[in-house]
């Protein structure tokens, strides 16, 4: 991979422009794009073959199974290239939080907390789900929300 900055003392400050040359889409270039369309506030997921642009104020959570990351809307589901932990370092400055080895919330959409076994918390999320954050991510969880 070859990268090219230009720097133009001409430009105007809003003139950001960058642009791809590549022989196919690959996933490299996929993932690439993804990078950049979060700076806008999207992400990048598939579903039915299809790549949609998201907001993440759409995003309720996101999920890792068997190595699969899953995220979810108030009505769909849709599947990221991206791991886990790649979509918490990008998405924590929005407002996601990771709250057990497979989860990341994002902390507006929750509708309500309740203590749970083993100083666990159960999360009821804006579209009625139900996610336990572990006693590892409780207290962090607990420190983002002014709660005690």
């Amino acid at each position: 991979m070859k990268i090219e900055i230009l720097v133009d003392a001409e430009a105007a400050d809003a003139d950001i422009s960058i642009s791809i040359t590549c022989r196919q889409l690959t996933s490299d270039v996929e993932k690439i794009l993804a990078t950049l369309r979060m700076m806008n506030h999207q992400l990048t997921a598939w579903k039915d073959g299809e790549i949609h642009l998201l907001d993440l104020a759409q995003v309720i959570y996101i999920e890792s199974v068997d190595r699969r990351c899953f995220i979810y809307t108030s009505g769909e589901v849709y599947e990221s290239d991206f791991r886990l932990y790649e979509l918490e370092q990008r998405l924590e400055e929005y407002g996601f939080l990771r709250v057990s080895k497979s989860v990341l919330i994002q902390l507006q959409k929750i509708r309500s907390l309740r203590a749970d076994l083993n100083r666990r918390v159960r999360i009821t999320m804006s579209n009625g789900e139900q996610i336990v954050a572990s006693r590892q991510y409780a207290e962090d969880l607990k420190k983002r929300l002014g709660v005690k």
